[in-house]
């Protein structure tokens, strides 16, 4: 696995902008994550469907082609310098095949920001683009607006990323040893979902695989668990790291039943690194080749996350 093409850190004035390619977007939260932004010294513009509903699936922030027309135009946009998502939900994979792959690709590489559900993108991304992408909360999420750790930690990768190259797990390893990979994943259940799309990879090998998920009972990440290791995209992956498991069962079934899936890998497995829908989630660079100890349970950087 390569290591993907990295966006240049954010500057004081750089113009970020924000859009809504899955779920419908609380006003007042968007506001809340706008004031965070600004107090950064960023310039944040709003596409111009974010507050959008769909007329007949309330769970979608407006039509796809509205959703894909916001994202296009500001990832094409040569005056933006970021794009963030606003929120999760669900959606992105029903607009993804409405994007103009070549005109994102064209505009080049710019960070680009957000987890859930944006899971499919972050794999388009990879895939179509050759982009490297963040893993972190996004504009108006509820960790993002409420939590200062959170806020913290995405503030020092758009700004200093030379700064938060090592990341220190809390839990443990399930599996010991040490691995390198180009660091990838994201939303378990998403993973599953983009088996065979045009989007998808065929397989996680050589990399180091995020996992994380939200709301899904230990049966359910079961057959996802299942459903990739029977389609073979666990084979060849360096390591596996766990970030959250909000509303997943109790932990100690998640953790038993990941050992029980990937156990047999034979490669380094660690839990708690912190990213993913927990409280004070941190920020993740994919497509950044890094080394885990599982061990010792760091995570480091190779290089920073943007350049």
């Amino acid at each position: 696995m390569k290591e993907l093409t990295r966006a240049r850190r954010l500057v004081a004035g750089a113009r970020v902008a924000v859009v809504a390619p899955s779920g419908p977007v609380p006003e007042e939260r968007l506001q809340a994550g706008l004031d965070i932004l600004r107090g950064w010294d960023l310039d944040p513009v709003v596409g111009p469907h974010v507050l959008d509903r769909h007329g007949r699936f309330d769970y979608l922030a407006g039509t796809d082609a509205d959703r894909a027309a916001d994202f296009r135009a500001a990832w094409c946009d040569p005056a933006v310098d970021a794009v963030l998502c606003a929120r999760g939900g669900y959606g992105a994979q029903r607009m993804a095949d409405l994007l103009d792959w070549d005109a994102l690709r064209a505009a080049g590489p710019k960070v680009f920001l957000g987890f859930s559900d944006v899971t499919a993108l972050h794999e388009a991304f990879a895939t179509r683009l050759g982009f490297g992408t963040l893993h972190g909360p996004m504009a108006a999420g509820i960790d993002f607006v409420k939590n200062a750790h959170a806020q913290e930690h995405l503030r020092a990768t758009l700004f200093e990323p030379e700064s938060v190259r090592t990341i220190t797990s809390a839990g443990r390893a399930l599996v010991q040893g040490r691995a390198t990979g180009v660091l990838l994943g994201g939303c378990l259940s998403l993973l599953a979902a983009e088996l065979g799309t045009p989007h998808a990879r065929p397989s996680a090998s050589g990399g180091l695989l995020c996992l994380e998920d939200v709301g899904e009972q230990p049966y359910r990440l079961d057959r996802c668990l299942t459903q990739l290791l029977r389609a073979g995209w666990f084979e060849g992956v360096a390591g596996v790291l766990l970030g959250s498991w909000e509303r997943c069962g109790p932990y100690d079934r998640v953790r038993d039943l990941v050992l029980d899936r990937l156990g047999g890998l034979g490669v380094p497995i660690a839990e708690e690194f912190g990213f993913g829908h927990g409280e004070g989630a941190l920020t993740i660079p994919f497509g950044v080749r890094a080394e885990l100890d599982a061990t010792t349970g760091t995570l480091t950087l190779e290089t920073p996350a943007l350049t």
